[in-house]
């Protein structure tokens, strides 16, 4: 069987959605907060500790990329995945990461095995400029298939005042996009399965196509960005009207800010790695979008007379480009190829 789907490699997004929702019965325990009101922003829940000082707390793990590490026998870099979802997840909401905690479940504690993971660990901490301040690496061999798995939690504070909201978002708003190292840490399950011999795609591990200059495997290794520096550095002087960090669900992920407008896109430069996978299992292009990041691993939203100066900020650290719009009606519009979708 061609896996063309996401839902067809094990991930239904749409039954992921249903049963999430009820998740929103953890709302009831807002009432228990200590200091004062929480504040519930598109993707983050910030709570108050003191003063109109608020504090958001992200977790997130690797998920299926750790079979990939495994496949290359290659660890030095993972870890600076998890600690990637947990900080670019944290900042979305103006906060600045402050402190992150991890936990290994590993089938057995090798020291070696350890070792090459703590460098991906420390190389993360390093470029979210915030300290790794303790974790727990728990024995647990009767849970594992993966000979380990990496969770990350990430703590961040911001002023009440600046808070990144989306309320403010309105039509004609321009859409920035941050370049994207590659896979990052989502749609593996599908991109495993459509390119690796031992999950039923194509190509071995250690093959090299086309022109990646290296093996396909570590192509897919790529650890993902982080976008702490540049994304802080720029809301030191520019309003920041949204921020979305482009993960599980891709460009879906705009459903969330605000109701009531749309998006519309127009500048992809699609990686390699994401043509090979559309290409090797004929996947459509509507399906890429809603799975993959396509170049772009972080998106901020501005006013059109910020552009300029966010750009330049920007671009000292990572490629920024204007990607898209804001729009009065409520879908997202992709143009790409020459060709105009609708997610």
């Amino acid at each position: 069987m061609i896996i063309k789907t996401y839902a067809e490699a094990g991930v239904d997004r749409e039954s992921r959605k249903k049963a999430k929702k009820s998740f929103k019965d953890f709302e009831v325990t807002y009432r228990l907060s200590k200091y004062g009101e929480i504040i519930k922003t598109p993707f983050n829940v910030l709570y108050p500790i003191h003063n109109n000082v608020y504090q958001v707390k992200t977790c997130d793990g690797i998920g299926t990329k750790v079979l990939l590490a495994e496949l290359a026998n290659k660890h030095d870099t993972i870890g600076q995945d998890g600690i990637a979802m947990v900080v670019n997840d944290c900042i979305r909401c103006g906060a600045m990461p402050i402190a992150i905690t991890n936990v290994i479940d590993i089938k057995k504690s090798e020291p070696e095995l350890l070792k090459e993971l703590q460098k991906g660990l420390i190389s993360g901490a390093e470029q979210s400029d915030c300290p790794l301040i303790g974790g727990e690496t728990a024995d647990v061999p009767e849970l594992m298939n993966s000979t380990y798995h990496i969770n990350c939690d990430c703590v961040g504070m911001v002023d009440k005042d600046k808070i990144i909201t989306g309320e403010n978002i309105q039509s004609d708003h321009i859409i920035i996009g941050l370049e994207s190292s590659g896979l990052h840490s989502n749609g593996l399950t599908l991109a495993r399965k459509v390119l690796f011999k031992k999950w039923g795609g194509k190509y071995d591990a250690m093959e090299r196509v086309e022109d990646f200059g290296r093996e396909l495997v570590y192509e897919a290794l790529e650890p993902t960005r982080i976008y702490v520096k540049p994304f802080l550095k720029l809301l030191d002087s520019v309003n920041v009207l949204g921020a979305i960090n482009i993960t599980g669900d891709a460009y879906l992920k705009f459903q969330k800010l605000k109701k009531g407008i749309g998006y519309e896109f127009d500048n992809f430069h699609v990686p390699k790695i994401f043509q090979l996978i559309q290409e090797t299992a004929g996947i459509e292009d509507e399906e890429m979008f809603k799975t993959f990041n396509m170049g772009w691993g972080f998106a901020i939203i501005v006013r059109p007379e910020d552009v300029n100066r966010s750009l330049e900020l920007l671009r000292d650290e990572v490629n920024a480009e204007v990607i898209g719009k804001v729009i009065s009606e409520e879908k997202i519009i992709m143009h790409c190829k020459n060709k105009t979708l609708l997610l």
